[in-house]
């Protein structure tokens, strides 16, 4: 069941947070927390690859065998079919492992930033996220939701300085598994007013 929305203005663009179930949204994009295979795995991965049925594995397979052999870099992010969900695209990204010996923050802002610019050369109008990294990956959930809302918003302003025009997506959801996760995302986007 899915917790209605709290939309916020974050830098002019509406960020939502709710809690449910990221592969039944009616948005253009979900964004996947992929593993580098790309061929599903545990969590919201293997959630999205059982929801989108095999045109998503599919899709996936011909990245890798036409330009991705040594699987997607932590931090870079590709579009599939969505297949069977309602979105039209699942953009992948491979989040990193967190590590008290090395900060790997910038990666994980990455996963946000280039979902979002592919969003957008895309033309999708709406972008729905998990909580990248938070999950078997290890980062703490307070910080990885703040790192989710404040790479977010600060890419939509990107977008919007740039001189082609204003960007296509309009709205970012993100997407809490539990009440953790949604707390922390609330948090972050309240921290951008």
């Amino acid at each position: 069941m899915l917790t209605p929305p709290s939309p916020s203005s974050a830098h002019g663009y509406p960020i939502e947070v709710i809690t449910g179930d990221i592969t039944i949204l009616e948005v253009d994009a979900v964004v996947n927390a992929a593993n580098s295979s790309l061929l599903g795995g545990g969590g919201v991965d293997g959630a999205i690859h059982r929801a989108g049925g095999p045109a998503i594995l599919e899709a996936c397979r011909a990245l890798r065998s036409d330009k991705l052999p040594e699987g997607l870099p932590a931090g870079e992010a590709v579009a599939t079919t969505a297949g069977h969900m309602p979105a039209r695209w699942v953009i992948h990204t491979v989040g990193p492992v967190y590590s008290v010996k090395q900060d790997r923050t910038e990666t994980l802002r990455s996963c946000y930033r280039k979902s979002l610019v592919l969003a957008d050369e895309l033309g999708a109008t709406s972008v729905a996220f998990p909580a990248i990294s938070a999950g078997v990956y290890g980062w703490p959930m307070d910080d990885a939701t703040r790192i989710a809302a404040r790479s977010c918003a600060e890419t939509l302003d990107e977008l919007a300085a740039r001189e082609d025009g204003a960007p296509t997506v309009k709205q970012v959801v993100l997407v809490a598994y539990n009440d953790q996760a949604e707390a922390g995302f609330r948090a972050g986007v309240s921290s951008l007013a």
